[in-house]
């Protein structure tokens, strides 16, 4: 589940970097690779953040935390 996690994560990145450049400069990773590829990266991110959804809750360390107090779970940080 590690290693899913961390594809996931390093794809949304790459996805956030590209909003960051279409943003800034209307320049994206599809204007460096063919049609093709983009859109095989747009839809791995996609899924990516649709995994990420899905599994955050129970692979989220603060997420994960029980902070009632009534149940003298962990502290908030």
């Amino acid at each position: 589940m590690k290693m899913y996690h961390t594809i996931a994560f390093t794809l949304l990145v790459i996805g956030g970097l590209n909003w960051l450049l279409i943003g800034l400069f209307s320049w994206g990773i599809g204007n460096l690779v063919g049609d093709l590829i983009s859109r095989i990266i747009y839809i791995l991110v996609g899924l990516a953040a649709i995994y990420e959804v899905a599994t955050h809750k129970q692979n989220c360390r603060q997420c994960g935390v029980n902070t009632s107090p009534s149940t003298g779970g962990g502290t908030m940080v």
